[in-house]
C-alpha cells in the first residue's frame, strides 16, 4: 500500500469525527524536505483555524502509528478553488458544476473543453457544453480536470 493510501485510511475517520472530509493526501519532497499534506473540506469552506484543529488532532495518531519512516513536515490545507479533480469523490462534489478538461491530444479539433459535469464513471466524463451539446471524454484522455472559475 502506498504511503498516501495508508495515511488516508489511518486518518479518514478521525478527520470525519471533527466534521471534515479528508479529500486527498500527498506525500512529496519539497525543497529537499518531505511534506505530508492533508487536503480537507467541509460545508461552508475551511479556515486556517480548521486546518490547525485537524493538524493537532491527527498528529498524535500519526506519531502512534508511525506509518512514515523518514522525517517529514505535516501540512493541512483546504482543497482550494481550482484543485484538480482526481478521485470519484472530487467528481461527485462537482456534479452539476462547470469544469474545464484539458486533453493530451485534440478531440474534435480541440484540446480544452469547459462545460457542466453531467455524469462520470471510472471510464469517462459527460459534459454539457454551451448550446446544449454534450461530449463524452475518456478519463485516460484527460490531462487535467479542474473546476472552472469565473471572475
Amino acid at each position: 500500500m502506498k504511503t498516501t493510501e495508508l495515511v488516508e485510511t489511518l486518518l479518514r475517520d478521525r478527520v470525519a469525527e471533527l466534521g471534515f472530509t479528508l479529500c486527498d493526501v500527498e506525500f512529496q519532497k519539497e525543497y529537499g524536505n518531505w511534506t505530508l499534506t492533508l487536503f480537507i473540506d467541509k460545508q461552508g469552506g475551511v479556515t486556517i483555524d480548521d486546518c490547525e484543529l485537524v493538524s493537532r488532532a491527527v498528529d498524535p495518531v500519526l506519531d502512534e502509528a508511525d506509518p512514515i519512516a523518514q522525517p517529514y513536515y505535516l501540512s493541512v490545507s483546504s482543497l482550494g478553488l481550482d484543485r484538480p479533480l482526481k478521485k470519484d469523490a472530487d467528481y461527485e462534489r462537482n456534479l452539476g458544476k462547470e469544469i474545464t478538461v484539458r486533453l493530451y491530444a485534440p478531440l474534435d479539433g480541440r484540446k480544452e473543453y469547459t462545460g457542466t459535469l453531467e455524469a462520470y464513471d471510472e471510464a469517462g466524463l459527460t459534459l454539457k457544453l454551451e448550446k446544449g451539446a454534450q461530449i463524452e471524454i475518456s478519463r485516460r484522455e484527460a490531462a487535467l480536470v479542474r473546476p472552472h472559475l469565473r471572475f
